[in-house]
């Protein structure tokens, strides 16, 4: 694995762990709020990704070892658009696999730029004003204290200023404008992002698709949960070949 940096056109470091086994394929992973490239749910998925694909995990700006301040999806478009166009140089195939806030920010990302071959969105919101982020619950505390890491909690930077302006990208309004097929994932017990959320951007959009549930709650939890479905549901789909169709987008 290969730790390289990448610089923003608004002069963010972004940090990359690029994991090169071989392929002619790139799986860009996007982690959501307060967890990072590096993390042990991360750097476990990239390594089991990477025996189907080569890929890149990077640091959002304001996580880990890149720079900056976190804007909950409002730049952060700007780092996996720097990362794609550095993708672009090796890959043929470029896929995405966003989690929380980062399966956003990869539907964001795909339409507005149209350049991506398939995507995975994972307890992705429809609109970040409406995530209920309910903390107390049980599903929420119990999971975040077992992925308790120190170093990683403290190498978190929000920006409070777009935490609180309400002017930021819905997904739910640009998700028509996606073309590439996409997988939406969902936990029935998130807590974070109610599985509605997911399931409503599943329902809008008019890509070839597919929507699945798991009986777990948020974002990386399903693959922690359940790595084996996870993994298997994430690489058939990826291999899986679009079915040609007059109606792209019915399931």
């Amino acid at each position: 694995m290969e730790k390289i940096f990448l610089k923003t056109p608004d002069k963010i470091k972004l940090a990359l762990n690029h994991y090169k086994t071989g392929h002619d394929k790139v799986l860009i992973i996007v982690h959501g709020w307060f967890m990072t490239k590096d993390s042990k749910a991360f750097s476990n998925l990239a390594e089991d990704f990477s025996k189907y694909f080569d890929v890149i995990s990077f640091d959002c700006r304001g996580h880990g070892k890149s720079s900056g301040f976190y804007t909950f999806t409002e730049k952060e478009n700007i780092d996996l658009k720097t990362v794609v166009d550095f993708a672009k140089q090796n890959y043929k195939k470029i896929y995405l696999a966003g989690f929380s806030l980062g399966g956003a920010i990869v539907l964001i990302h795909s339409a507005l730029y149209n350049d991506i071959d398939k995507i995975i969105a994972v307890s992705a919101p429809s609109d970040f004003n409406k995530i209920e982020n309910q903390m107390w619950k049980k599903e929420a505390w119990i999971p975040t204290l077992k992925k308790c890491e120190p170093a990683r909690w403290f190498s978190v930077r929000p920006s409070f200023m777009s935490l609180i302006r309400r002017n930021k990208i819905k997904p739910v309004d640009i998700i028509k404008k996606i073309k590439a097929p996409t997988l939406f994932i969902a936990g029935e017990k998130d807590p974070t992002v109610h599985p509605w959320h997911t399931k409503k951007l599943y329902e809008e959009a008019v890509c070839e698709k597919q929507f699945e549930i798991f009986n777990s709650n948020h974002s990386e939890d399903l693959y922690l949960d359940e790595p084996e479905k996870f993994m298997d549901l994430c690489v058939n789909w990826l291999n899986s070949f679009p079915k040609p169709s007059p109606n792209r987008g019915e399931v």
